[in-house]
């Protein structure tokens, strides 16, 4: 496992997508292509059934057998960060031990979301968890329902396995904290460029470098305006529908991944679709992860 600094390193970190078999089960062969493809290109580390990956479509065996193999085939070159949060914090701390048993380097843990708790219940559920080992707090009030306020993270961050915040509640509040020395990854695309560039942020977890890794680890490297600006629809084109909607229908279209989609998650319809093929067929074809997008033949679809 890697030190809390070392993790701190990792600037690109895809939300890596979880692909299926015509028969609706986790495609291993095609799910290693894909990772593949993410260090080929830079990419840092990964994050293991996020919700990018499905993790909330998946049982705890899958899930938790998703990372070990992660660990197994990628920790050499990756960081490996399991999501093994829950809004239900008997199920985190155990699967958060089974994570770290598996050897992943850190954990993603989110707030209690749908039944959400008092901000004393937060700060217990995040202790709890901390004390398991080094963790990611997620921040995402768009899916939870609850911000998670500097109030709360700033008394966080003085525990010794605290990494950072994914923080999706702008660049200002990223500032702020990395001004303090807390660690901060943007959790939104579009604000990743200037969050590193401008507002000193220690990198991004990603959605869209699924798509185009090598541009978005180009983001990251070095100041861009030119190469953001142009990939500004790209990205928002992404988040037209509930992630991982588009970024599922993206990575079909391109031949990435089988035309598979578990429920309740369906495809972009056809003028969505049309517009993603504008913006991905734009770029150059050895950017893209899969090749150049078509769109997809509803015959060959499956809805699990």
């Amino acid at each position: 496992m890697r030190t809390i600094q070392t993790i701190k390193q990792a600037s690109l970190i895809t939300a890596i997508k979880t692909p299926y078999t015509m028969g609706g089960d986790i495609d291993l062969q095609t799910y290693d292509a894909l990772v593949e493809a993410q260090i080929a290109a830079g990419v840092d580390g990964i994050i293991v059934g996020g919700t990018t990956g499905e993790g909330q479509l998946m049982n705890w065996e899958e899930h938790l057998m998703l990372i070990a193999h992660s660990v197994n085939k990628f920790s050499d070159r990756l960081v490996i960060v399991g999501n093994t949060g829950s809004n239900n914090t008997r199920e985190a701390i155990k699967a958060t031990e089974y994570g770290f048993a598996s050897g992943m380097d850190a954990a993603l843990q989110i707030n209690p979301y749908y039944g959400r708790t008092s901000e004393e219940g937060l700060k217990t559920h995040f202790q709890r968890v901390l004390d398991i080992g080094p963790a990611f707090i997620y921040n995402v009030p768009g899916r939870t329902g609850q911000d998670l306020t500097p109030d709360i993270i700033e008394p966080l961050a003085k525990h010794q396995n605290f990494i950072g915040v994914k923080e999706c509640g702008g660049n200002e509040r990223i500032a702020h904290y990395e001004a303090q020395g807390i660690a901060c990854w943007s959790g939104n695309d579009d604000e990743a460029h200037d969050s590193r560039h401008i507002y000193q942020s220690h990198g991004v977890i990603s959605v869209t470098s699924n798509l185009i890794p090598g541009l978005f680890r180009q983001l990251m490297d070095k100041e861009n305006k030119e190469l953001n600006s142009q990939l500004q629809p790209l990205m928002q084109w992404l988040f037209c529908e509930p992630n991982p909607i588009a970024i599922n229908t993206a990575l079909i279209m391109t031949g990435a991944v089988n035309p598979v989609f578990r429920l309740p998650y369906v495809p972009l319809n056809s003028e969505q679709q049309a517009q993603g093929i504008a913006l991905i067929n734009q770029l150059n074809e050895a950017d893209i992860v899969g090749g150049k997008a078509q769109v997809i033949d509803e015959t060959l679809l499956k809805l699990c």
